[in-house]
């Protein structure tokens, strides 16, 4: 069982201006690195090393920053490679090299029918390897607030189980969550140049809120296969996503 309340083995806080370079971070008891409430942040060439198996060890975590630009970094752990939530607008990811980990993610925001605001991400250049996720947008049922004006693009994808997926129904607890009217508007999100292997048949899940449906989402040169060979799918719900280009596979 994880330990929720384990330290963070990095984190800054309040930071103005900072630079971050050439660190490399092993077998942190939770969260890697943390950015919390900064502004005008560059950092480049971080090292993450944990083993798959370790719980709740998020990479690189982005919380309440703005103007973050973090590059050529290499994240193996047991959670999200990088994982921006809330309060966080301006994010710039590049040259990213994932795995094994949960993926890039986006959340998970709304919890607890809080608000949540997120806006102006671009994650450009990723080669995701052997992890459980790719690129990832997750919400609670209840929450309010809007994730929008996100780009992933230029993303190679070996061997990974949800390459592409919103989830607004997402329930991390032991008990069902209920069903609510309330959600976080997902609007404006890109996919563009994104090929590789899925290890699941599933390769695009869009599972948007019934009650705010995702808004503006584009697929734009995306050629997704199965691993095994297998025909790869799309599961779309309560979103009309635009398609450009070639794209494959396609919501039904």
């Amino acid at each position: 069982q994880p330990c929720r309340d384990a330290p963070t083995a990095l984190t800054f806080y309040k930071c103005t201006n900072l630079k971050v370079s050439d660190l490399k971070i092993r077998n942190a008891q939770q969260i890697h690195v943390s950015f919390s409430q900064c502004s005008g942040v560059v950092a480049s060439n971080l090292t993450v090393d944990s083993p798959g198996t370790s719980p709740n060890t998020d990479g690189i975590h982005v919380t309440a920053t703005r103007n973050i630009q973090i590059s050529s970094s290499r994240i193996a752990t047991g959670d999200d490679c990088i994982s921006i939530v809330s309060g966080s607008q301006n994010v710039r990811a590049t040259d990213i090299t994932c795995g094994p980990g949960h993926g890039i993610s986006i959340g998970s925001l709304g919890a607890g029918n809080s608000e949540a605001q997120v806006s102006d991400i671009i994650v450009n250049g990723a080669n995701l390897h052997g992890t459980t996720n790719g690129v990832r947008i997750k919400t609670w049922q209840g929450g309010s607030g809007s994730a929008k004006n996100i780009k992933f693009m230029n993303i190679k994808l070996d061997d990974v189980k949800n390459p592409i997926i919103i989830d607004q129904n997402y329930c991390d607890q032991n008990s069902p969550c209920k069903d609510q009217n309330s959600a976080v508007q997902v609007e404006s999100v890109s996919y563009e140049n994104i090929s590789g292997t899925s290890a699941s048949s599933e390769a695009i899940v869009l599972e948007c809120s019934k009650a705010h449906p995702c808004q503006g989402i584009l697929l734009q040169n995306v050629d997704i296969t199965n691993a095994d060979g297998g025909k790869s799918q799309a599961i779309c719900n309560n979103v009309k996503p635009l398609n450009r280009g070639s794209v494959s596979p396609r919501c039904p």
